[in-house]
């Protein structure tokens, strides 16, 4: 099957029904996005297609034929974004695992609502588990990337 990830095309021999999770960290070794339950419960996996936050734990990989995934090593080229920058400045990350997923479910917030209000973040990000419980700082990392992108803008 070919994909589209980060902008480049690729050719992935793995069946129709493997979710797109497996796909891009065991044949693309794209290996950023992080498996959590496998169940579509916890968003480590998150990634965009076609802009849009979804799980690839349970997206076929077949159905993003088409389409433009981009998985958080797509997000920062050519240099860190505007939500990694704040991420560091906020100092979110404890152990990390969930962030790459938290990462891209905040930049699909920003993207649709470039100034959102606690409320939207928390709606947003709801579906993100961290073990750690860091929401206070995504939350407050979220707000600040809202401002670097308004002032790179």
């Amino acid at each position: 099957m070919k994909l589209n990830v980060n902008g480049k095309e690729y050719e992935a021999a793995a069946p129709d029904d493997m979710p797109l999770l497996w796909v891009l960290r065991d044949i693309l070794g794209l290996t950023g996005t992080k498996f959590g339950c496998g169940m579509a419960q916890c968003g480590a996996c998150t990634v965009h297609v076609d802009g849009q936050a979804v799980r690839s734990c349970v997206t076929p990989a077949a159905s993003v034929q088409g389409h433009a995934v981009k998985t958080i090593e797509g997000l920062s080229a050519p240099g860190l974004s505007a939500i990694q920058r704040a991420w560091i400045e906020e100092d979110v990350v404890q152990c990390g695992y969930c962030q790459p997923g938290q990462i891209m479910a905040a930049a699909a917030l920003l993207a649709a609502r470039p100034h959102p209000s606690d409320a939207d973040i928390d709606n947003a990000m709801s579906a993100n588990l961290c073990r750690c419980g860091t929401y206070l700082r995504i939350r407050a990392a979220v707000r600040r990337a809202a401002e670097l992108a308004g002032r790179t803008a």
